[in-house]
């Protein structure tokens, strides 16, 4: 599942015309990496969470700046998977 969320971002970055011909699992998407400002990771988010259904708060925008590819990518799944779980939950209630 991450590496399938890894190339959705990674192409989503390729549409919104960064450099991905270099970018790893290691790459930062802030200043020491990808150098991501506000309005691209905030871009980026949308096109995660109408993806993947699932939300991130605007408040977490900073801390998501300082997180590698993996790290973001990972946070997804986690996401993603407690969705699930949460749906699942309700539908056998």
């Amino acid at each position: 599942m991450q590496q399938r969320i890894q190339e959705f971002v990674i192409a989503a970055l390729a549409e919104m015309n960064y450099d991905t011909d270099e970018v790893t699992g290691d790459t930062d998407l802030g200043p020491a990496g990808l150098d991501l400002e506000s309005l691209a990771l905030a871009e980026l988010s949308v096109q995660v969470e109408d993806e993947y259904g699932i939300k991130f708060e605007v408040e977490e925008m900073e801390s998501t700046a300082l997180m590698t590819l993996d790290q973001f990518t990972a946070d997804v799944a986690r996401r993603v998977a407690a969705n699930s779980a949460a749906a699942t939950a309700g539908t056998a209630a």
